[in-house]
């Protein structure tokens, strides 16, 4: 099913039930008989009718309430399955579209955001499509059924509930759309809350080197504050639409229940069809009440469901949107071809322009250069000349909007950007390390590396020792553990061990390093470079000078010059 077709059709389940969904109604309208039952057998008791006759009626009632309790619980399992599936299918269209996103997308919702959305708020979704289609269905049709059951033995019985039932959707209809409102304000809040959080984790460091811990923390507490109110609004609600609901069942019922009492003492002698009511007619009526009353508390009950859930069904297909995909999305892995064409220029630009999501647009007169094969490269120029824009069109993470790029002698395209891309490696500025062992960050799950090759990568990066040091103890996420040179020299090794990259392209890998550092990072590089083409995007001049040439780039716009 196509992911658009699928998403709608998950949009829709709430709001068009399927035959499973009348399942519960079906239980419900079950209690009508059972309460006859019920009723003629506590009047019977009243007469005192013989234990047999009794036991019979109990019987039926027993019956009928054991077959309510299977088909209820058969519904609900059906219910809650459909709507994991539907929510387990909006998830991988999410995480889906998130992996296709080219990373050059300004649209990207932030990784806290969306995990957020993806892990959290998408199983608020789920109490919405199991319970609230059934729970609909059954606010409208348990109420007909009883009053037109009660209508024909007492009219005044009858338009107690019809006048008492009325204002309760009214309310909530009201009260609802506040509590869409709220849940959606609450979610918003939630995701920003943990995409900030996430964000100083990854920066702790940083902070406490500027000293804003206690700055930090302050404005986090200023975010759970925030938090803390939005939630507290929709917690109002809630119980606000429950105090209706229960104030306006309970004086229905108890107006009921008032009636029939002084009716059967004889003080009411109006209201009944037959001209007065039964024990069994007044006890079945009395029954059926509060009956009538709880598809409006379930309904309740599920309202906020609904408001928490349409809230986070709505992000979650915000965050499934394709956006700006990587060209080869959709595809599958092609491997990197046999026959090589002859060696030429590594890497060829004739007249590229791009545009970023943004405001702000690169190259508008279109840049040009030839890097040849073997060729160490410098991109130099201010932050926001499109440095690292470069770098990654080279790389195939986006179609340039004009020009062409050509890497080993063929053209960049959508449909060739899997195995040429096979023949690259990407080292930045802050690699990401991953929670496991040295050589399961070597590696990066792939198969064929053995131990030796990943020793001797880690022993040519000067890694050895940490990885004596460390023995089988893992790494933590981000690189927990290791200094800035070492996660960096472990992104390095994981190129040492890629001998079919022939193309190393480079964004600011020695920023934030101190000198000593950086000249290590720098020997290293080069010496891993030696007979590959390498382009490196960089303010440093020292790494620049040591590179075979420069492509300065202007400001914003304007045409590199070598």
């Amino acid at each position: 099913m196509p992911r658009q077709t699928r998403n709608d059709h998950m949009a829709q389940k709430a709001d068009r039930p399927d035959i499973a969904d009348l399942l519960p109604t079906m239980a419900a309208l079950a209690w009508l008989p059972q309460a006859a039952l019920l009723a003629v057998a506590i009047a019977a008791v009243a007469k005192g009718a013989a234990l047999v006759e009794i036991a019979g009626f109990a019987a039926l009632a027993a019956i009928l309430g054991i077959l309510r309790a299977l088909i209820s619980s058969a519904s609900e399992r059906a219910s809650f399955l459909g709507a994991r599936e539907a929510v387990t299918g909006l998830r991988n269209a999410a995480v889906l579209a998130l992996a296709s996103r080219s990373p050059l997308d300004a649209t990207r919702t932030a990784s806290g955001e969306a995990a957020s959305m993806i892990a959290e708020q998408a199983e608020s979704i789920t109490p919405w499509l199991a319970r609230f289609g059934p729970t609909r269905i059954k606010a409208v049709v348990i109420p007909l059924a009883i009053f037109l059951t009660i209508l024909p033995l007492s009219w005044a019985a009858a338009l107690v509930l019809l006048i008492a039932l009325p204002v309760i959707p009214v309310f909530m209809a009201l009260i609802g759309w506040r509590a869409q409102a709220a849940s959606k304000a609450q979610l918003v809040e939630v995701g920003a809350m943990n995409a900030f959080l996430l964000d100083r984790l990854r920066g702790l460091a940083t902070i406490r080197g500027l000293g804003a811990v206690d700055r930090v923390a302050e404005r986090v507490d200023e975010e759970a504050q925030s938090l803390r109110v939005r939630t507290m609004a929709v917690l109002r609600i809630a119980f606000m639409t429950s105090a209706v609901l229960e104030l306006f069942a309970a004086l229905g019922v108890a107006m009921v229940a008032v009636y029939v009492g002084f009716h059967l003492l004889g003080d009411l002698d109006f209201g009944a069809w037959g001209g007065k009511l039964g024990l069994a007619q007044g006890m079945f009526i009395l029954l059926l009440a509060p009956a009538f009353f709880e598809p409006m508390r379930e309904l309740s009950a599920i309202w906020h469901d609904k408001a928490a859930g349409q809230a986070a069904h709505e992000n979650l297909l915000r965050l499934a949107q394709e956006g700006h995909r990587l060209p080869e999305a959709g595809q599958a892995s092609a491997p990197v071809p046999a026959d090589r064409p002859a060696i030429g220029p590594s890497v060829v630009v004739r007249g590229l322009t791009f545009d970023h999501t943004g405001p702000d647009r690169l190259f508008p007169d279109g840049l040009g250069f030839t890097v040849s094969h073997g060729e160490h490269v410098a991109l130099l120029g201010p932050s926001g000349a499109g440095k690292t824009t470069i770098l990654s069109l080279i790389a195939g993470l986006a179609m340039p909007k004009a020009g062409r790029i050509e890497v080993f002698g063929q053209e960049l395209r959508p449909e060739t950007v899997l195995h040429l891309r096979a023949r690259m490696a990407w080292i930045g500025q802050n690699p990401h390390i991953f929670a496991g062992s040295l050589a399961a960050n070597v590696t990066l799950g792939r198969s064929g590396i053995d131990d030796d090759t990943i020793a001797r990568a880690l022993a040519a990066l000067r890694l050895d020792h940490v990885a004596r040091a460390r023995g089988s103890a893992p790494i933590g996420e981000g690189g927990a553990g290791l200094s800035g040179g070492e996660a960096l020299r472990l992104a390095l090794a994981r190129i040492a061990v890629t001998p079919q990259a022939e193309l190393i392209l480079a964004d600011e890998p020695t920023a934030h390093l101190d000198p000593v550092t950086a000249g290590e990072i720098t020997d290293a590089l080069l010496r891993l470079a030696q007979g590959r083409t390498l382009i490196v995007a960089t303010h440093d001049p020292r790494l620049a000078v040591r590179m075979d040439r420069s492509i300065r780039l202007a400001p914003l716009a304007g045409r590199a010059a070598a």
